[in-house]
């Protein structure tokens, strides 16, 4: 079945390659037409994976993710045609020279073909990365949860009814999960997979497929205000990245104080946090502070996706960066600092994708760094990092032109 699907996406590939930018753009834009017009029909079918995983159990945070609002099919409309304003990364010249010989060496960005994107919930993955994958010539497998089918269906329905013949499918989900082994075993029809989910999906997805794969890490992000820290702007950024919207991956999950604010600041900071329903777990010095939960081993390790905080005082930034180090993912960490040699020091020895200064957590996004709708964040440090917008989509191929050369 899914082999199936495969060859008809790679036979489509090869019509998306060929497209030119105006098609492509034209197509975005009647696909976000479209999206708009079947709002109504869209929402139904949400409204029945919202109710059937409320039946079964879901947290609060997934069924956030699931969730779909007049609203947020605006925005995944809108998100479409931010992308037709975008330039197109295919056929644009990487690098070009002249060889001694004569030869001319071009390396110019080309469609991956077929992507493969398996991932959780999320039903607004759907259009981000069917809009993506198109804008960037390419086919697309998409393997949504079965928590999100009804909507995928829906949304799939609308957006190939507008795309070329096969270049948008929905992987129909199996109980046992049989599906997604088969397309991670699809070497030669699959060119790229893409896991967007938790940690257990995503390392599965890692280990086993056989499909070159771009990982999708999770989101433990860390906020640290350093000892020279605006307390009031480490007050907004330390809020804002943890309650703006605590159900996903840039979304704060460790604050990390340094001791010598910590007096002032963590009376603030708590307070704030419990005003907009934080539950904190703290460290000996934090859980002193009333309403505070102790933490755990395994606090420092979590992506809450909820309204839940690790926080710990720190005796330094070197301290700080340490448990970035254990216990961080890769993702993002913020410094509130008014010491560029402190904001310096963060950013050169923290290893993740994306590094702020003075900033939330929740900028990094696709369309917060002017990307237009991402296919996800990279943790990883081959070919992509960071949010993924379209030239991540693409690879590389050498044009060589001569006048008769022989070697």
């Amino acid at each position: 079945m899914v082999r199936a699907l495969a060859e008809r996406a790679k036979a489509a590939a090869a019509t998306t390659a060929l497209l030119s930018r105006g098609e492509k753009d034209a197509l975005l834009h009647a696909m976000a037409d479209a999206l708009v017009a079947a709002t109504d029909d869209v929402l139904v079918a949400n409204a029945r994976d919202v109710e059937r995983g409320r039946a079964e159990g879901l947290s609060d945070a997934l069924v956030d993710r699931l969730t779909l609002t007049a609203e947020r099919v605006e925005a995944m409309a809108a998100g479409l045609r931010e992308l037709a304003a975008l330039p197109d990364p295919v056929g644009e010249v990487v690098r070009g020279s002249t060889l001694p010989n004569g030869l001319e060496l071009r390396q110019v960005r080309v469609p991956m073909g077929v992507v493969g994107i398996v991932y959780e919930a999320r039903p607004n993955v759907t259009v981000d990365a069917a809009g993506i994958c198109l804008k960037s010539g390419n086919a697309v497998l998409l393997r949504g949860s079965s928590s999100a089918y009804e909507s995928n269906r829906a949304l799939v329905g609308v957006l190939s009814a507008v795309a070329p013949r096969d270049a948008i499918l929905l992987v129909e989900p199996a109980e046992d999960r049989s599906d997604v082994k088969e397309l991670m075993r699809l070497r030669g029809l699959v060119d790229l997979l893409i896991p967007r989910g938790g940690a257990a999906l995503i390392r599965s997805v890692v280990e086993e497929s056989t499909v070159p794969v771009i990982e999708t890490g999770v989101g433990n992000c860390h906020v640290y205000v350093d000892a020279t820290a605006d307390l009031a702007k480490a007050l907004d950024i330390a809020v804002n990245a943890k309650v703006s919207r605590p159900s996903v991956c840039n979304a704060a999950e460790s604050l990390l104080v340094h001791e010598a604010v910590a007096g002032e600041f963590l009376p603030r900071v708590l307070a704030a946090l419990r005003e907009n329903g934080v539950t904190v777990h703290g460290d000996a010095t934090v859980a002193a502070y009333d309403g505070v939960v102790p933490a755990t081993e395994d606090d420092w390790y979590a992506e809450y996706l909820s309204l839940d905080l690790a926080v710990a005082v720190v005796p330094s930034l070197d301290a700080a960066v340490e448990h970035i180090r254990t216990y961080g993912s890769g993702h993002t960490e913020a410094i509130v600092t008014e010491s560029q040699e402190a904001a310096r020091r963060f950013v050169a020895t923290v290893d993740s994708a994306a590094v702020m200064v003075n900033a939330s957590t929740r900028f990094t996004d696709g369309s917060e760094f002017g990307f237009g709708a991402e296919i996800g964040i990279s943790t990883q440090k081959l070919h992509a990092r960071g949010p993924m917008g379209l030239p991540e989509l693409t690879s590389t191929k050498y044009v060589v032109t001569g006048s008769g050369h022989v070697r």
